[in-house]
């Protein structure tokens, strides 16, 4: 039993890369001071400023995934990638730690766009090869913490319509440097959303929004 104990963390540290400890929530509250004006003090961002994405709820491990990213300027974002600068390993833990604990406030679709995002949502859209958002993030949008897939229920509209054209833009990003978001794991939400219009990108991010935690 001890070897096959030996042997499963080997695979861990194999498959991640590197083994975390894990954030101190405590200690993520008051480290978590200068996120506050932008997130809220519980993690609920403020409804007048909706491209701030609520933190509440979000699994600390994907939390920290994207805290690095900003600070090693994989995931790019002037105000995002200026914060995080002075945060060690240990705060961005423990800060993921804290919103992690947070109980996200449920949100609102806006009922005219509603159908039709909730088909691309639970089905896809099978003419341009668009997989359904639920295979990953579940039906109820809680996603799956340990596929690396976050959260979405509840999540801002405006948020989530930014950050799918951020993912498209990267996606159709001719040589150069890349236009857009691309700290998506194997492609995938970029190959998710190349070829989603406008409206239908507005339209499932209006039903993530309504999306119950």
């Amino acid at each position: 039993m001890k070897k096959f104990a030996i042997v499963a963390a080997l695979l861990v540290v194999g498959l991640t890369g590197v083994v975390h400890a894990a954030g101190d929530a405590e200690a993520g509250k008051v480290k978590a001071a200068s996120c506050v004006a932008c997130h809220g003090v519980d993690g609920n961002s403020l409804a007048a400023t909706p491209t701030f994405p609520n933190l509440a709820g979000q699994s600390a491990s994907y939390l920290y995934k994207q805290l690095v990213a900003f600070k090693e300027g994989k995931r790019k974002d002037p105000t995002m990638n200026a914060m995080v600068m002075p945060l060690d390993d240990q705060a961005m833990q423990d800060v993921s730690a804290f919103f992690a604990t947070q109980t996200l406030k449920p949100g609102v679709a806006d009922p005219a766009l509603t159908a039709v995002g909730q088909a691309i949502y639970k089905g896809g859209i099978a003419e341009i090869g668009a997989p359904a958002c639920m295979a990953c993030h579940g039906p109820a949008g809680k996603g799956n913490p340990g596929a690396g897939y976050p959260q979405l229920a509840s999540q801002k509209s405006v948020y989530i319509e930014k950050q799918l054209k951020d993912f498209r833009s990267a996606a159709q990003s001719m040589g150069g440097a890349v236009v857009g978001r691309d700290n998506d794991a194997n492609k995938m939400m970029r190959d998710a959303v190349k070829r989603m219009s406008d409206p239908e990108i507005k339209a499932v991010s209006a039903y993530i929004q309504g999306l119950q935690p």
